[in-house]
């Protein structure tokens, strides 16, 4: 029986694209140089994010501003431009339409858990209170996902066993395969209707979050 449903954080309870548009947008603005422009740093990060994928959320999108600025002379500014970052990302920062409702739904018959590699605080991100648990990569010795130790430190937060927690998520690779690894049930909220990109197979495939309800229900059918 399911006991559990946690939860991946960013685009599967939080809005995290926008938070982060508003963030490199309002640096672009203060930097004030037509040298460095919104594109320039967004595409930085994403290479950052590649590159530096095993470190820390928040070290990750610093070394991609760092390089950025860099580019024109200005890496020494990275503390000042940092921080209005981060100011701007957790101003911005919000769950997607509907989650509310749908927390509130399923925390009449399962513990809810908050379980991410990112940096999206709970309580920053509107969500503070709603969760038995919350879990952030690279905290108290716990691996990044897909690492098995991740999932591993779920299922210890949860009290429970690996076939009475679903882990829901919007990543294939992170969410699901890291999952069903570690033999959590898995709902894969895949919005865009995109194929599977590898063998493991979701327990349950959802389009929307407001499926969820009804997709957990059917696990314990």
């Amino acid at each position: 029986m399911i006991t559990t449903v946690a939860f991946d954080a960013d685009d599967t309870l939080v809005d995290i694209h926008t938070a982060v548009s508003a963030g490199l947008s309002a640096v672009t603005a203060a930097v004030a140089d037509p040298a460095l422009t919104l594109e320039l740093f967004a595409a930085d990060a994403e290479d950052h994010w590649t590159l530096l994928a095993d470190r820390p959320a928040r070290d990750i999108r610093a070394a991609a501003m760092r390089h950025t600025l860099a580019r024109a002379g200005r890496e020494h500014e990275l503390d000042r431009w940092l921080e209005l970052f981060f100011e701007v990302r957790f101003a911005n920062s919000r769950p997607f339409d509907g989650v509310a409702a749908v927390l509130d739904k399923l925390s009449r018959d399962y513990r809810l858990g908050y379980a991410t590699n990112a940096n999206s605080l709970a309580d920053r991100c509107g969500l503070g209170g709603r969760f038995a648990f919350e879990l952030y990569a690279l905290e108290n010795g716990v691996p990044k996902k897909p690492a098995r130790g991740f999932f591993d430190a779920v299922l210890a937060a949860a009290s429970a066993q690996p076939h009475e927690v679903v882990y829901v998520g919007d990543s294939y690779d992170h969410d699901v395969a890291g999952a069903a690894g570690a033999g959590l049930r898995t709902v894969w909220l895949n919005r865009s209707g995109a194929p599977a990109p590898g063998p493991v197979r979701a327990d349950v495939v959802i389009a929307d979050l407001t499926e969820l309800p009804d997709a957990v229900a059917s696990l314990n059918a």
